[in-house]
């Protein structure tokens, strides 16, 4: 644990030769007082620091650890998407904490967004947040996104819910499935609130009851960091396997995306039907258990600034 710095405070003797009136006689005089003066200006600095500092995360009396708001990252955010994420309409009595967890999106192996959002959970599991709401650096958010939150954390009618964004490329798709290997899912109009089995991670909610089944069933794993070594549970992982299939007499491989890899992973391993609270069973029941608000359309932007679509 890193020992907090005493705050800066003038003695008397100090404060009575800063206070002193006329020019100083001396070179060394003069030199006194501008030491005291330099010490003033970091004591006023010090009183005000204290004034603005936030609770610490082992010690939030009086804070409600309601939502983490996890961004992954490479460093390097659009303007476009700085304004739209600190720019949002605030509902009111609000609290949230926030995450940025760098990643390199360009390492093949052990460094790209799977990772990062497994540090993400693992601080959201072990600071004790209820609700964990992922926001990716490249997608624009609307100015109403927290408004919409705040009212499906206050209704907790449904524990996973995610908003629109289309991929980028020539041709941008909507990245919301109903099925695996069947091409994305257009039985929408926009704004439309509609249940699927397979939605992005860069706009989306999920309360802690969700992701707490799926972090204790996961494999403990090391990864590197910018601030060195984490131990992290394997919740999200990017599927690129290959084995050989000895009755078909070839090789076989599968490779995906880390969100539907953790989607498929809520359903196969039927954590809605371990829900506490019962009104989120019924989604275990559920051909299509998420659900994705067509209406929270948030942009996704590339390095250059365009936007999809």
């Amino acid at each position: 644990m890193i020992k907090k710095r005493k705050p800066t405070k003038l003695t008397k003797k100090e404060r009575a030769i800063l206070n002193k009136k006329g020019r100083p006689r001396s070179i060394k005089e003069a030199q006194e007082h501008a030491r005291i003066h330099l010490k003033s200006r970091q004591e006023i600095a010090d009183q005000y620091r204290a004034e603005l500092e936030m609770p610490k995360a082992e010690n939030w009396v009086g804070w409600q650890k309601r939502i983490l708001i996890a961004v992954p990252t490479t460093g390097n955010l659009r303007i476009e998407w700085v304004m739209a994420r600190f720019g949002q309409v605030i509902p009111c009595n609000w609290s949230n904490g926030d995450i940025f967890q760098f990643f390199d999106q360009y390492s093949p192996v052990g460094w790209a967004v799977a990772e990062a959002r497994n540090v993400c959970v693992e601080h959201f599991i072990s600071q004790g947040f209820e609700w964990l709401l992922f926001i990716d650096h490249d997608c624009v958010l609307p100015p109403d996104t927290f408004l919409r939150i705040n009212e499906y954390m206050m209704t907790a009618e449904y524990p996973v819910v995610s908003g629109l964004y289309f991929c980028k490329g020539t041709h941008p798709e909507p990245l919301i499935f109903r099925g695996r290997g069947n091409g994305f899912f257009n039985g929408f109009r926009r704004g439309q609130k509609v249940m699927v089995d397979g939605i992005p991670m860069g706009l989306t909610l999920i309360h802690r009851d969700i992701m707490k089944p799926i972090y204790d069933n996961s494999p403990v794993e090391t990864i590197g960091t910018i601030h060195g070594p984490v131990v992290v549970r394997r919740v999200f992982e990017t599927p690129r396997k290959s084995w050989f299939d000895p009755e078909l007499g070839r090789y076989a491989q599968r490779t995906g995306t880390e969100d539907l890899f953790w989607c498929d992973r809520v359903i196969n391993e039927k954590v809605f039907d371990k829900q506490k609270n019962k009104k989120w069973r019924k989604f275990g029941k559920m051909k299509y258990p998420f659900l994705c608000d067509t209406g929270m359309f948030a942009r996704h932007i590339d390095n250059m600034g365009r936007q999809y679509p």
